[in-house]
């Protein structure tokens, strides 16, 4: 009889999807940093879990309903830096590379987020405005 290994968390961090981000998602936690919600806002997507998404989105800035393409396939993230977001924060940024296949092509998505605390939880604004756009 063989164990059966977790599964590993979309995210990247070296730890089971169930202890990591799934819980967040299952509501048995909530994120303490907005880079924390940043990972578990791309493993949503990776699991295809549109309520956290949804849950996890300003109110200001939370569409109505979410579809997923069924030809993307979430292959790895990056976290290419951030700016405040920490526990004693209450807004802040991550800029990130999430990898992806579609179609049997590569592809990836490069974005710089914006996080605020609402009601006390990091939630997901919209890309942050960059200095010259």
């Amino acid at each position: 009889m063989s164990a059966r290994m977790p599964a590993p968390c979309p995210c990247g961090l070296p730890a089971a999807y169930d202890d990591c981000c799934g819980a967040l998602h299952a509501g048995r936690g909530a994120a303490v940093t907005a880079e924390q919600l940043m990972r578990s806002r791309y493993s949503a997507f990776a699991v295809r879990d549109a309520g956290y998404l949804l849950r996890s989105w300003h109110s200001s800035t939370r569409p109505r309903e979410l579809a997923f393409d069924r030809d993307v396939r979430w292959t790895g993230l990056e976290i290419l830096g951030s700016t405040g977001g920490s526990a004693f924060h209450t807004e802040g940024t991550v800029e990130f590379r999430a990898h992806y296949r579609s179609g049997g092509a590569a592809g990836e998505q490069h974005e710089d987020s914006r996080f605020v605390r609402e009601d006390g939880n990091w939630v997901y604004v919209g890309e942050a405005a960059r200095p010259g756009r």
